[in-house]
């Protein structure tokens, strides 16, 4: 099998410029978070663009939960913020969390020019990979979303390089990439008791390599429209509920 081209692209202009399989990276937080929402149990993970679409969601949808931030703070409204530490233990048994970010979500809605969409972080990156690899496909962008999706992130930067590094056989270090992450601004915020709603545990919880043997895959779906579901199944071990 020929080997794709790798193309690894930035925020939500790298998201909108993205062909082939879109693979729109968010470790901090939002595809941290669908992963544990999914092996939680979750039916589907919705995104939305903005709050107001996801209050209408779930008027439309009452059985609904919401997930979500602005500048890294939960959304007033919502039943959760944007932890994956939280979410690793909710009851999210068949149901539907509809999820809004600043960066990720935004960016797997505006890579509509991608022929397939993948959510990712290190939580699925050897899973990733290999989905991708056994996808056949002839180009994989790797989207590395940042902060809001405007500013970069060293997170979101290496886990971009270490998917385009499994994707060939050998990936980087990562025992090294955590202690650099740990280190750098972003990293530290989960540590600045200034800021508590970025927590030691929400650290942990995204940089748990390939904690999980599924891939997060966008899908339509006739009902909640473009949904994030787990591909290639759930294994006992993932499933957390």
């Amino acid at each position: 099998m020929n080997k794709p081209e790798i193309r690894i692209l930035e925020g939500l202009a790298g998201a909108r410029a993205a062909r082939g399989v879109a693979v729109i990276i968010d470790v901090f937080r939002a595809f941290s978070l669908a992963p544990w929402a999914l092996a939680r149990g979750a039916r589907c993970v919705v995104p939305v663009a903005t709050a107001e679409e996801a209050f209408a969601f779930r008027e439309r949808e009452p059985g609904c939960l919401l997930a979500g931030e602005y500048d890294g703070r939960q959304v007033d409204g919502f039943d959760f913020g944007n932890s994956p530490a939280d979410i690793s233990r909710a009851s999210l048994a068949d149901r539907v969390l509809v999820h809004r970010t600043g960066a990720g979500v935004q960016g797997l809605l505006a890579a509509e020019n991608a022929d397939a969409i993948v959510a990712a972080s290190f939580l699925t990156a050897r899973a990733t990979a290999e989905w991708l690899r056994a996808s056949g496909t002839s180009t994989v962008s790797l989207v590395a979303m940042g902060w809001n999706g405007h500013e970069p992130a060293l997170e979101d930067q290496a886990c971009a390089e270490y998917l385009a590094g499994a994707l060939a056989g050998s990936p980087p270090d990562f025992p090294a990439l955590k202690r650099a992450i740990r280190d750098d601004p972003t990293g530290q915020r989960f540590f600045d008791p200034a800021l508590p709603w970025f927590t030691p545990e929400d650290f942990e919880a995204c940089l748990d390599l390939d904690r999980f043997g599924f891939v997060v895959v966008a899908k339509p779906d006739p009902d909640f429209g473009l949904c994030l579901m787990a591909d290639g199944g759930v294994s006992p071990a993932d499933r957390t509920a």
